[in-house]
């Protein structure tokens, strides 16, 4: 249902606290894929915190929505949403990619609670998405499957035939994101591979596309809204958004796909987000 006033108002809070995060997980462990993990905050926010049907006091329901990450490097983004939705205490965030530790640059389904798919190799993720989609109608449950692709892994084949797959069989319970951020670590994506008429790709694929500001809740809303009630094609998401969004020396620059940075580097960078939140 759409966005009210003061669900974006939350939305927007919850997402800033995100963003917040992510910077502390880049100090503590030394480094993370930063850029692609806030371009992605919003997005994770609004499924988060208002339509995945999930349970983080019982991590496997078998009735719960399922979210595939497959963009996996941007793992230091996911398992902060994670934390903050309650699967386990933000303390432990201090431990990500140390010896040890449950969380790495990858996330392991088999050792993040709340995690439903171990993501990493690009390109592999809407495959999963595929398979879960087909188990959800073979067992005849009513579960939504949300896959979020970056684009710069959608030079990679298997998106495309697990595409073909996901309209052969009608599984408009997957739904597709891709972040379009028009960067991936090598420089932009026109440059590297070029994707675009990228739009018109995935309606050649069979997809009901849906091109959004990845950035603008009442815009995700009424697309997810879209995605959850369709009958007769698999929706796609197109959700433009800024790589870095939300810290100003960090946004639309290729250095901070990965990135690390000193105490006040990072004071620097929360102090960007903070501005713009109350900016905006």
């Amino acid at each position: 249902m759409p966005c009210t006033e003061s669900e974006i108002l939350s939305l927007k809070e919850t997402a800033g606290n995100l963003r917040l995060t992510m910077v502390d997980v880049m100090a503590w462990s030394g480094g993370s894929h930063i850029g692609g993990s806030l371009s992605i905050a919003d997005i994770l926010t609004i499924l988060y915190f208002k339509y995945l049907n999930i349970k983080p006091d019982n991590p496997s329901w078998p009735e719960r929505d399922r979210f595939i990450l497959s963009k996996g490097h941007a793992a230091s983004g996911h398992i902060p949403a994670l934390a903050k939705k309650g699967y386990f205490p933000e303390e432990d965030l201090k431990s990500f990619n140390h010896f040890g530790s449950p969380f790495a640059m990858h996330a392991d389904s088999n050792k993040v609670i709340g995690c439903d798919a171990s993501t990493g190799s690009l390109g592999h993720g809407l495959s999963m998405a595929v398979g879960m989609g087909l188990g959800a109608r073979y067992q005849k449950k009513d579960f939504k499957t949300v896959c979020l692709l970056g684009d710069g892994e959608c030079c990679e084949g298997s998106v495309w035939e697990a595409s073909m797959a996901l309209n052969h069989y009608k599984l408009t319970n997957v739904i597709t994101i891709v972040d379009r951020n028009k960067l991936m670590i090598d420089g932009l994506t026109e440059d590297v591979m070029r994707l675009e008429p990228f739009a018109d790709k995935w309606r050649a694929f069979g997809f009901e596309v849906i091109e959004i500001d990845g950035h603008n809740f009442s815009e995700l809303a009424a697309a997810l809204d879209r995605g959850w009630a369709a009958e007769e094609k698999p929706v796609l998401i197109l959700a433009n958004t800024i790589k870095g969004k939300g810290v100003d020396f960090m946004e639309n620059n290729v250095k901070w796909h990965y990135g690390s940075g000193d105490s006040d580097l990072c004071e620097k960078a929360k102090a960007s987000i903070l501005k713009g939140a109350q900016n905006g």
